[in-house]
C-alpha cells in the first residue's frame, strides 16, 4: 500500500511536471535548473491535495461541531494567505534562491574536509524496508520538532517571532502556517540541517512533511474533537494542541518547564517523556497573555503582522 501510494504520486508528479513545468520553464530560459524544477512541482502537488482535505474535509468538520462561534472572518483570510504561500510552494521557491546557495556552500566545505552525515536507516539495517525506515525518520524529526517548539518558547528573542503564530485568537485549520517568516526561515533551515545529518532521501523528507503540515493543520482545527484516553496519548490532537494555544496555560505559564505544555508536533510522547504534557479535557481560548489582558497589537494583515514581529524582536 504504502509503494502504491510514493508510486502514484510519482507518476503525478513525473506527468504535471512533463506536460506544463518542464515546457514552461524551457519557455522562459530556465533549463539549467529543471531539476528544481521537478522538485517544486512534487511540493506543488503536496500543498495541492493538502489545500483540497482542509477546504473538503476539516472546514465541514469545524461547522459540525465548532469550539466556538467564527466571528473575526477578516483574520481567517489572512492565515489562509499564509497556508497558500507556504503550501503551494513559494516560500520554498524563495528560500532556493536566497538561501540555498549558503546551504550547497556550507555542505560542500563539509565534505571537502571528511564531515559528513550518515543514513540513519542503513545504520539501523532497514534502508530495505521502505514504510518502516519512513516511520523511524518521522520519528526522528518530530523528536527534533518537540525540541524547536520548546525552544521557541524558551528563548525570549524567538518567542518575540513565534508568538505571532499564538495572537490567533479564531484558530481554524488554516492556522497552522500563520509565522512569522523569519521563524519559518530558522525551523527550515534547522529541519534542511537535520535531514542531511540523519540521511534522509528527498522524497522521504517531502513525505515527512507532507504528513506533519498536514496533522498540523487539523491540530489547528476549531473543533471540538479529543482522540479519546489512549488516543490522546499516541497522536496530537486538536484538544491537546489547543491547550498549547491557551492563555496562560499552554505556553506562558510559569510552573512547567520552558513556560508550558503540550509542544509535541505531531506525537504527545515526548511531552509525557520530558514532563510537558497536559491531558486536560478542556477547551480553553486562545491568544497571548499581553494581547488578551493589556490589548497588545500583533497585527491585522500579513504585512503589519511580519512588520510587527520585527520590532519584537529587535526592541
Amino acid at each position: 500500500m504504502f509503494t502504491f501510494l510514493t508510486d502514484t504520486f510519482a507518476s503525478a508528479q513525473q506527468f504535471i511536471f512533463e506536460t506544463a513545468v518542464q515546457p514552461l520553464m524551457y519557455a522562459m530560459d530556465m533549463g539549467g535548473i529543471v531539476e528544481v524544477g521537478f522538485t517544486a512541482t512534487g511540493w506543488l502537488l503536496v500543498g495541492l491535495l493538502q489545500i483540497m482535505v482542509i477546504a473538503c474535509v476539516f472546514v465541514p468538520l469545524q461547522r459540525w461541531r465548532p469550539v466556538e462561534p467564527l466571528t473575526d472572518r477578516a483574520t481567517v483570510r489572512t492565515d489562509i494567505l499564509y497556508t497558500l504561500i507556504h503550501r503551494l510552494g513559494l516560500f520554498r521557491l524563495g528560500l532556493f534562491f536566497a538561501v540555498d546557495p549558503w546551504f550547497d556552500e556550507l555542505f560542500g566545505f563539509l565534505r571537502g574536509h571528511g564531515i559528513s552525515g550518515f543514513q540513519l536507516d542503513a545504520a539501523l539495517g532497514i534502508s530495505q524496508w521502505a514504510l518502516l525506515s519512513f516511520v523511524v525518520y518521522l520519528l526522528a524529526f518530530d523528536f527534533v520538532d518537540y525540541w524547536m517548539h520548546r525552544a521557541q518558547h524558551h528563548f525570549n528573542w524567538w518567542w518575540q517571532l513565534h508568538s505571532l503564530h499564538h495572537a490567533q485568537r479564531q484558530m481554524t485549520a488554516w492556522s497552522d502556517n500563520r509565522n512569522h517568516l523569519l521563524d519559518d526561515l530558522l525551523r527550515d533551515s534547522l529541519l534542511v540541517l537535520a535531514a542531511q545529518l540523519i540521511g534522509v532521501a528527498p522524497g522521504q523528507f517531502m513525505a515527512i512533511v507532507a504528513v506533519t503540515q498536514l496533522s498540523e493543520s487539523f491540530q489547528h482545527a476549531n473543533i471540538k474533537v479529543w482522540f479519546g484516553y489512549w488516543g490522546e496519548r499516541l497522536w496530537v490532537s486538536p484538544r491537546f494542541h489547543r491547550l498549547h494555544h491557551a492563555v496562560g496555560i499552554g505556553h506562558e505559564s510559569p510552573s512547567r518547564v520552558l513556560g508550558g505544555h503540550n509542544f509535541g508536533v505531531l506525537l504527545p510522547w515526548w511531552d509525557t517523556l520530558f514532563r510537558t504534557a497536559n491531558y486536560e479535557k478542556r477547551f480553553d481560548a486562545t491568544g497571548v497573555r499581553d494581547q488578551v489582558e493589556q490589548g497588545k497589537d500583533y497585527g491585522q494583515g500579513l504585512v503589519s503582522q511580519q512588520w510587527l514581529g520585527l520590532k519584537r524582536l529587535f526592541h
